[in-house]
């Protein structure tokens, strides 16, 4: 992508603006609020008027959305950029507080008026439970502590894309200093490991202070909204409507007896096929057999037009999909200083498009990446025909479904970067990855219920719950002696801590769903697909279990399901070592 606001100035709404002016300005406090005051003094006598009542705060939420969007995006594009950064600043802090209590209004005009003229109960079931969910969470001396939250979450981006590393004569960022994890010279990883981690641990003392006037804040926002803790606060403003923290719980537990055994026996034979006394922290990602890393490509166009004929081969309908978001420029796939860490799809959503970040360096996982957030893509595509802005959302658990399982169902799709044996390579090394997220998951979800049960607790209190957590998940294979710092502060890397607390137990649930629809694609190819396309296309519009439904897989992240789940896994994998 070049000029991220010559991009974006060339997008045009999905449906033409029937309430907003065309040239309201969405960044201006005063205009904001005034447009909000109309709506809500809009006299409305039927259901019909209330459900295109309903359809101008849509196209008000998505225009002001998209702005906020595009000021996100450019943002963490240059976060080294003052004007970037500050116009993003300003946001949050002039916009965002006035919008929620506008927004909590309408909420409760919305269930008021629903009272007077009832609305489809089948057709509005979702949105209306939401609203009544922020109404009762909605306090507004939290306000101005989100502000500040977000003001921190801002802060924390600006830390790590600052970051970079002086290496064999090169000045590298965090993201490039992963190729080198790769190389076959022992040596070399390990310097490099060691030197990406020294400079994490040089801002540690910043990360640890962001945490903790975080987890202050956090506290009194959940204590203004009558809650005992945070986490039960953020369950509820997560809107988790059909499971609880005991059913995470559940989850770690069964990752234990399940999961972690597995992910010892993968690190057995990658220590056994390497021939070496110990595996350390830097020997996780580099061929066991001492072959060359796998390079899928040398600039990124190879891998925007490799993962294209990817999709080409999957399915027509997301090949159009993908060539349109390509063609509109909505991609930022470099990694480059300044840049902030990580990737992410962000839609725009007045026009209903995606943009995908991401900070790619020329390995595997970079494929593997773009076909993650291309499944996030094609659910904002899918689910765009819905003229309601909160329908076009769907909860995240579902959301990381669409995104994992076009890792998995592209897993014959690596041939287009490699050759037989490579790609064979390619997917024993994503197996293996699933495994370990599973049990990843389990580790930083089990912290975060952790460091909110136990708010008074202190730095050292924190260390030791982290390495007592990391030992019990992480299946004892790895050697970390005389690197006691380093792992004490791993879950720094970890931004979900930091940005969305307790956003992190839907990747295990996702990841079950998709390999559900793994399972069935290996049968049934066309028919795995209908079947994610009718997912997907639903959006937000039914509850979390229906959406799985829809997809054809079930919702459940128990035991019950994970047990035959990495039997299916661990026999691919064994299969593909043979």
């Amino acid at each position: 992508m070049g000029d991220s606001s010559n991009t974006f100035s060339l997008l045009v709404p999905y449906a033409a603006r029937t309430f907003l002016s065309q040239d309201a300005v969405l960044t201006d406090v005063k205009a904001v609020a005034a447009i909000y005051e109309k709506l809500l003094a809009r006299e409305v006598v039927s259901v019909q008027e209330l459900e295109q009542w309903m359809l101008d705060r849509s196209e008000l939420d998505a225009a002001l959305s998209q702005a906020g969007s595009i000021l996100y995006i450019e943002m963490t594009c240059a976060t080294d950029d003052p004007v970037k950064s500050k116009a993003y600043q300003d946001f949050i802090e002039q916009i965002e507080p006035v919008v929620k209590p506008l927004a909590h209004r309408l909420n409760e005009r919305l269930l008021a008026l629903n009272g007077q003229y009832p609305l489809d109960p089948v057709r509005y079931e979702v949105h209306l439970r939401s609203a009544r969910a922020a109404v009762e969470l909605f306090v507004e001396k939290n306000v101005p502590i989100e502000t500040q939250i977000s003001l921190l979450s801002q802060e924390y981006q600006s830390v790590c894309g600052a970051m970079t590393v002086q290496f064999d004569g090169k000045e590298r960022t965090l993201p490039e200093m992963g190729k080198f994890f790769l190389e076959n010279d022992r040596s070399l990883r390990e310097r490099a490991w060691r030197a990406s981690s020294a400079r994490r641990l040089q801002d540690k003392e910043k990360f640890e202070a962001l945490f903790d006037k975080l987890r202050v804040l956090r506290a009194e926002v959940a204590a203004n909204a009558g809650f005992n803790n945070f986490r039960d606060y953020q369950f509820k403003a997560y809107q988790r409507f059909d499971y609880a923290p005991d059913d995470c719980k559940a989850y770690h537990r069964a990752v234990k007896e399940l999961i972690v055994p597995l992910r010892r026996a993968i690190d057995l034979k990658r220590l056994k096929d390497m021939k070496i006394d110990a595996l350390r922290p830097w020997d996780g990602a580099v061929d066991p057999f001492g072959r060359q890393a796998l390079k899928p490509f040398d600039d990124v166009n190879r891998l925007v037009s490799g993962v294209g004929d990817i999709f080409k081969e999957l399915d027509p309908e997301l090949s159009n999909l993908y060539e349109d978001m390509k063609g509109l420029g909505l991609l930022d796939l470099a990694s480059r200083k300044g840049k902030a860490p990580g990737g992410y799809q962000n839609t725009l959503t007045e026009a209903r498009k995606p943009f995908i970040f991401m900070n790619a360096v020329g390995i595997d996982d970079d494929v593997r990446t773009l076909l993650h957030e291309s499944g996030h893509a094609f659910h904002a595509y899918l689910c765009a025909r819905d003229p309601l802005d909160d329908y076009r959302h769907a909860p995240m658990e579902f959301c990381e479904v669409a995104s994992m399982s076009m890792e998995l169902m592209g897993c014959d799709g690596m041939r287009t970067f490699y050759d037989d044996e490579a790609a064979r390579r390619s997917n024993i090394e994503h197996l293996e990855g699933v495994i370990s997220t599973l049990a990843w998951v389990a580790t930083v979800d089990a912290f975060q219920h952790w460091l909110y049960e136990n708010p008074m607790h202190s730095a050292q209190d924190r260390r030791a719950a982290w390495e007592r957590l990391h030992t019990e998940y992480g299946g004892g294979v790895v050697d970390w002696g005389g690197l006691e710092e380093e792992r004490a502060f791993l879950w720094h890397r970890q931004l979900h801590i930091f940005e969305v607390p307790f956003y992190y137990i839907e990747y295990g649930i996702a990841q079950l769903g998709a390999l559900q629809l793994w399972q069935k694609f290996r049968r049934d190819p066309s028919g795995a697909l209908s079947d994610y396309k009718k997912g997907l296309s639903l959006g937000g519009s039914r509850p979390l279990p229906e959406l799985f439904s829809a997809a054809g897989i079930r919702f459940d992240f128990s035991k019950e399901i994970i047990g035959p789940l990495m039997d299916d896994v661990y026999k691919a994998w064994e299969g593909l070592n043979r």
